[in-house]
């Protein structure tokens, strides 16, 4: 096991930096603190890659060595030494000792900002992702030198061996406590990690193309490249709705030195990889999502095996996941709880589909209060395209693995809970014992999981809630969060409007041929 180093003072940092805000909105504070993380990031990055240059250079046994000072400042200043190690150029006014110098003048705002474009300018990998926000904002300037100097503490300097990877934990951490304090909002570009790292244990990502559509702030990449044996074994694609979120999923990515492909855009109505066939799908996309524009999609879309309805995007985003998995991929992404047994009618079809076709490989409902603030029970889906008993796995296309994981979690605050490593380790073996040929041990456990046949679940009308199989309480209404059953039943009261204004018009018109 990797031992990590003591970063418990992070806490003490978020909320000196927290403390900081008041002159701009709670919900935009991220945006102001994250890229100075990453800003020190790339700083020290550089320079320790120039101080193994000014070694090298010096060493008659390397390759690079030369007594010539100015060949000497050559090799140290050319870029392609710095970008053969994955390391972006700095340029003096970028650098955090530059920064740090200048906290203090009454134009650091200015000098951020700057900083930022001269980092753009070198790299232009880097296009997009700097904000120039500082100078336009309204943070006093003594605001951002106290900022500048939490960052500056020593544990986070190039000398320390561990600063990279400090700085990488501090800016996750620091994104997920912006999400836990921000409420339902911070599920927008945070999934808790707990979720994260069950889905991930299940997929089992190894080698391979991951596409998140919904990929916030990249927290899914990350932790597929933590679980992978073999390091950059895996490529990463990813698609961002808001602008401001992908540039914090790309510094995200490249804080834990991964070089993830993240678009902008609409997933569902402006789809940035439409070739893309993924061996892995792991998403957390937006829950019940309302007017999302089903009238601007074309019949003709190929990723379409049913009807959409613009009253709920949930059952798009599955079709979506679906279409983009190659011929043996799997899909693992969270799910309103409403999904699994929604009677409306372009949904029910979809399901019935992925159900007949023998696409949905696993359930799992989850217990409540694993998102920051908000109850919404949500659920796991996996739709997989490798249940024909090929390639090493078990022949289940008749099957569905339902998993019950209500009773599970702790609650690690007043108001949130989390799985335990256990609890994923245990859902995690289930799922492995049921999917892959030879593997032994799998044995349904009552009141926990059970695989059904798919005739059992079109005797339930196609419901995919765990408790119904798994032989614990039967999902009864009450089962459904009152905001998505308003919006059921609200969709099934506009269709038997719209059914009784037709039959009206009918009855109008017989009358009038009669008189």
């Amino acid at each position: 096991m990797t031992v990590k180093a003591d970063i418990d003072f992070q806490k003490d940092l978020f909320e000196a930096a927290n403390k900081m805000r008041g002159s701009v909105a709670p919900a935009d504070y991220k945006h102001y603190v994250l890229p100075l993380i990453f800003l020190r990031y790339l700083s020290n990055k550089y320079e320790k890659r120039r101080k193994e240059l000014e070694q090298i250079v010096k060493d008659p046994s390397s390759d690079w060595y030369t007594e010539d000072d100015e060949m000497q400042q050559i090799i140290i200043t050319d870029p392609d030494q710095y970008k053969a190690e994955n390391v972006f150029v700095v340029p003096e006014e970028a650098s955090w000792s530059y920064i740090m110098k200048n906290a203090k003048q009454p134009n650091i705002k200015e000098i951020l900002d700057n900083a930022m474009k001269r980092l753009e300018e070198e790299n232009p990998e880097l296009e997009g992702i700097l904000p120039r926000i500082y100078q336009g904002s309204n943070l006093p300037p003594e605001n951002v030198a106290g900022l500048i100097e939490i960052f500056s503490r020593d544990v986070f300097s190039a000398n320390t061996d561990d600063s990279v990877d400090i700085l990488g934990r501090t800016y996750e951490y620091f994104i997920s406590s912006f999400a836990a304090s921000e409420g339902k909002r911070g599920g927008e570009f945070f999934t808790p990690s707990s979720i994260v790292k069950l889905l991930v244990a299940m997929l089992e990502p190894k080698s391979g193309i991951v596409f998140d559509p919904a990929c916030g702030s990249g927290g899914m990449f990350i932790q597929s490249e933590e679980y992978a044996p073999n390091k950059h074994a895996l490529s990463f694609y990813g698609q961002e709705n808001v602008v401001t979120t992908v540039r914090l999923g790309k510094m995200n990515v490249l804080l834990h030195g991964i070089n993830a492909e993240i678009r902008l855009g609409d997933s569902l109505l402006n789809d940035q990889f439409p070739d893309l066939k993924a061996d892995y799908v792991i998403a957390n996309p937006p829950f019940n999502q309302k007017d999302w524009g089903a009238d601007r999609l074309s019949k003709n879309d190929p990723r379409l095996i049913g009807p959409v309805t613009n009253s709920n995007a949930n059952y798009m985003w599955m079709q979506h996941f679906l279409y983009h998995l190659n011929d043996t991929g799997t899909a693992g992404f969270v799910m309103a709880n409403g999904a699994m047994t929604t009677n409306v009618k372009e949904e029910k079809e979809v399901r019935q589909k992925l159900v007949d076709e023998g696409y949905i490989d696993c359930i799992v409902q989850l217990p409540e209060k694993l998102f920051f603030r908000t109850v919404i029970p949500c659920c796991l889906f996996f739709l997989s395209k490798n249940r024909d008993g090929k390639n090493g796995y078990r022949a289940r296309k008749n099957e569905i693995l339902f998993i019950d994981a209500r009773k599970m979690g702790t609650l690690v605050s007043r108001k949130q809970k989390a799985l335990s490593k256990e609890e994923i380790d245990k859902i995690a073996a289930v799922y492995r014992a049921y999917k892959y040929e030879g593997a032994e041990g799998y044995e349904d456990i009552v009141g926990f999981c059970k695989v059904a046949t798919i005739d059992e679940v079109r005797a339930n009308d196609y419901k995919l809630t765990p408790g119904i199989y798994v032989g614990t309480e039967v999902s009864n209404e009450d089962d459904v969060p009152f905001e998505e059953k308003m919006a059921e039943l609200t969709q099934r009261l506009l269709e038997q409007f719209e059914e009784s204004n037709r039959l009206q018009e009918k009855i109008k018109k017989d009358l009038e041929g009669l008189v």
